[in-house]
């Protein structure tokens, strides 16, 4: 069974144009995921996905396999199953382009459940242990049953902390690792869009809307995704406070 990891990627961020290349501890961001999937032994093959030539470019120059996509995607689910549609790969995990603390068990536990035939569709999750954090709305919060299946993706405060506190809650948030059978990855392009996926801009309230399982697993990795400038600084503190194998 053969296992590719795509990281989509594309210059055009509306929050934060061209993140994908900039530099974090000095490298740019495209790598730190790339080089975190590449320890992953579960994967036979790593190709980011990407609209644009000068992502293609750099990927070239760095030894890194890369497909260009159709500039018409405003999902990355849309690109990656576009460019998985020309793989034969059987499993496919997703890893963000602006997730760079993406490590291997992390892409490991994603795929895990896919490969074992348990679930079509995984995501991974982190209990959000900052309320900062928690009150972002870059931050996707999750809520989910108690086989860990998604119930509902927002940007919204869920949990309400109201009643009971930030320290009265246990919040969590979607890590940007997903695997996917072939078959179910390439269905999503063949539903259409949804209302809350479209109002809560996530990809993966597509597949709730329609009806489609969503297994949750959860990661104890320090994650934090870049969706602003401020980003770079918090990632870097992070990685500078992990071992030097981990780095």
């Amino acid at each position: 069974m053969k296992a590719v990891c795509f990281i989509p990627a594309r210059m055009g961020a509306s929050r934060f144009p061209g993140k994908v290349l900039t530099p974090i501890a000095g490298r740019p961001m495209l790598e730190h995921c790339h080089r975190g999937a590449a320890e992953s032994d579960l994967l036979d093959e790593i190709v980011i996905a990407t609209c644009d030539t000068e992502i293609e470019t750099w990927a070239q120059g760095a030894g890194i396999a890369c497909v260009l996509t159709s500039p018409a995607h405003e999902r990355a689910t849309d690109r990656v199953a576009e460019a998985a549609a020309r793989s034969d790969a059987d499993v496919v995990v997703l890893v963000q382009g602006d997730e760079p603390l993406v490590t291997a068990d992390m892409v490991d536990a994603a795929l895990g459940p896919v490969l074992a035939g348990e679930a079509a569709c995984t995501n991974l999750i982190k209990r959000i242990d900052d309320e900062d954090d928690f009150r972002s709305p870059n931050t996707v919060k999750v809520l989910f049953d108690l086989r860990q299946r998604a119930l509902a993706f927002s940007r919204s405060l869920v949990p309400n902390p109201d009643r009971l506190g930030f320290e009265g809650i246990a919040a969590y948030k979607q890590v940007a690792v997903f695997g996917f059978t072939r078959e179910r990855l390439l269905e999503f392009s063949t539903l259409p869009p949804t209302p809350l996926e479209i109002a809560e801009s996530v990809d993966m309230l597509r597949y709730l809307e329609h009806g489609r399982a969503i297994q949750f697993v959860e990661t104890e990795r320090m994650t934090h995704g870049v969706d602003v400038p401020e980003d770079v600084e918090i990632v870097e503190r992070i990685l500078a406070s992990r071992a030097p194998a981990e780095s």
